[in-house]
């Protein structure tokens, strides 16, 4: 008797797990995106990279990192405060992977400078692959990448930290950071009366010397075994950022009492937790009244992450599908020689091009944004819009995806439900929906010139291809209306659909035409294979998707 063979029945007709891959080489628009935005000479380093995290033992860390959640212990076996949370190995595992390949650093320069180059693109599809495996762990690897841009406002503390943070070493040892090989850091914003509304918070912050000393509450602060943390706290001169390290200068530790891990539907591998500040030793980042300019340093960078991770969820999502149809037969032929399936996964496929393209775009701009005004403006109005449409978009196609799959894809032992669980905490980070529309209104507002020559990029970089001139004359017209919140969400989603037929113009036109057709030109109906596709169409997307 084998091990698919049982008293009553054998185990057939099932899909084998989608493992042992290279989740890089057979990523075709991955790969066009990287090329034409600048990161093809990175080719055999993303192709390691995707064979590493394509592999079966890294996706056994993923489910078993998600399976043993964070504990929180306050205290130590003697009653002392300890405010330790103890991982499962796997995640340290994953945490140390990550750091390897340089996803939470490799942007900066050893002076804390952005690199430039196509050092976003090139990160960004790591990042883009990581998260089709285990996005959990993420969480704490895109804070500490961040957090360079905040520490920026004070030289004299990034020149102290960059070098732990720039060794490609990851150390999760409770100790000062200043003795560890490398470093992590987190955020905390969010207070209870507030949420993103963040003028509003209540803890405050004494200068004592050269320090400060904070009080008060945040209602989530993410990855809290971080070294250090990025806090806005209310000073003398108005609301402030603040570094705050686990432990003292002297090296005892701070007094960073966490109250509870928060029970999330998704993320369960990273810990979030609610915390208190007991007269919290912390040193000012920036100047006092400035905090939410600087926070938005890091916070910009972070929502790039969202939609980076969230394309990568989509990318898995259809790659199971698509696998577990080419292997399932129903009614005497496979699923994948289903005529109404294969229209539901090319539909599924060109989302996901269109989704990836202007991803990989969005990151050439922040690459360039140093030394390119254009490109500067291209993300400040663009990375809200590519965030809200891409995140927004996530958890419809994760469930989509899971249908293919029926039962098998509702089931905990396979990772589409794992996914999507995950996939609405991107739309909820770093802004939700509405606050990206209104950030997209207020850089319009701001900026009416520069926002134009975005535009209007955008409008040759199409081509005159279907739809796009309406999707101009949509854009401007809800500018103009003095109820422009009313239709905001209509004109960002264009927005973000103008951009990404933009960005797949560059990758391939072909599909780019599609997606125009489907998306700008007649509108889609938020439900996948309701699009008339022809034959060749869905041969050439499919193959695209996973050859």
């Amino acid at each position: 008797m084998t091990q698919s063979s049982f008293v009553t029945h054998e185990v057939f007709n099932q899909s084998p797990p989608f493992e042992e891959v290279d989740l890089y080489a057979l990523d075709r628009p991955l790969l066009g995106a990287v090329a034409a935005f600048g990161g093809g000479a990175a080719a055999e380093e993303l192709s390691e990279f995707g064979s590493l995290w394509g592999s079966a033992e890294m996706a056994e860390r993923g489910r078993v990192a998600n399976a043993n959640l964070p504990k929180l212990h306050a205290f130590d076996a003697r009653g002392n405060r300890r405010d330790e949370i103890e991982y499962h190995p796997v995640y340290h595992e994953l945490m140390a992977q990550s750091a390897e390949a340089g996803i939470h650093n490799s942007t900066w320069d050893a002076q804390g400078k952005a690199v430039g180059g196509a050092a976003e693109v090139i990160r960004a599809a790591k990042f883009y692959m990581a998260a089709q495996i285990e996005t959990g762990h993420l969480c704490p690897i895109t804070m500490t990448r961040a957090s360079v841009a905040a520490l920026a406002a004070e030289p004299g503390l990034l020149a102290k930290t960059i070098p732990v943070i720039g060794t490609r070493k990851y150390d999760p040892s409770f100790s000062p950071w200043w003795n560890k090989g490398g470093m992590t850091l987190g955020m905390g914003m969010t207070e209870k009366q507030g949420g993103t509304d963040v003028r509003s918070n209540t803890t405050r912050a004494t200068r004592e010397a050269d320090a400060y000393r904070i009080t008060g509450h945040k209602w989530f602060m993410s990855a809290p075994m971080s070294d250090a943390f990025l806090v806005l706290a209310q000073a003398e001169g108005g609301l402030t950022c603040f570094f705050m390290p686990r432990f003292l200068p002297d090296g005892s530790v701070n007094a960073i009492h966490f109250q509870r891990l928060k029970d999330k539907l998704g993320n369960r591998s990273n810990a979030s937790s609610e915390v208190e500040f007991l007269r919290a030793y912390a040193v000012r980042v920036g100047e006092e009244g400035k905090g939410v300019r600087t926070i938005l340093q890091m916070v910009q960078l972070t929502r790039q992450d969202c939609a980076i991770a969230s394309a990568g969820l989509m990318r898995s999502g259809l790659v199971h599908a698509l696998h577990h149809s080419r292997h399932r037969r129903v009614f005497e032929k496979r699923l994948a020689d289903q005529p109404l399936t294969q229209a539901v996964l090319a539909d599924m496929a060109l989302q996901v091009e269109g989704s990836v393209a202007v991803v990989m775009r969005l990151c050439r701009a922040f690459d360039r944004a140093g030394n390119d005004l254009s490109e500067a403006a291209y993300m400040r109005l663009l990375t809200p819009a590519v965030k809200y449409w891409v995140c927004k978009s996530a958890p419809a196609f994760l469930y989509e995806a899971m249908e293919c799959l029926g039962g098998n894809g509702y089931v905990e032992e396979g990772i589409l439900a794992r996914h999507y669980r995950e996939a609405p905490v991107n739309a909820i980070w770093e802004g939700s929906g509405n606050v990206m529309c209104l950030d997209v209104l207020r850089a319009l507002a701001r900026e009416p010139e520069v926002s134009a020559s975005v535009l209007q990029a955008l409008s040759s970089e199409c081509k005159g291809l279907p739809g796009t001139a309406e999707a101009l004359e949509l854009i401007g017209a809800a500018i103009r209306r003095k109820d422009s919140e009313h239709v905001a969400r209509l004109a960002v989603e264009t927005l973000a659909l103008l951009a990404a037929t933009a960005a797949l113009n560059k990758v391939s036109p072909q599909q780019a035409e599609l997606f125009a057709l489907t998306r700008l030109a007649t509108g889609h109906t938020g439900l996948y294979g309701a699009v008339d596709l022809s034959d060749e169409d869905i041969r050439v997307l499919l193959t695209r998707a996973l050859p």
